[in-house]
């Protein structure tokens, strides 16, 4: 479970620094950029799906 969340926080960091980059530019993201930054939140909200369906139920 550790690995699954240092993951997270990776993927979570990375596009956090793609919409900075994408924001400092002054101008749309290239579709490259919007491309990645959606294909992480993807990837990001089913790693949190993924975890959640693995940590014990809270009482």
């Amino acid at each position: 479970m550790n690995e699954h969340l240092a993951l997270l926080e990776r993927m979570k960091t990375a596009q956090a620094e793609l919409l900075n980059a994408a924001a400092k530019a002054g101008a749309l993201p290239s579709d490259n950029a919007l491309r990645k930054i959606a294909d992480l939140e993807v990837a990001i909200g089913a790693l949190e799906h993924m975890i959640e369906q693995d940590a014990p139920e809270k009482r």
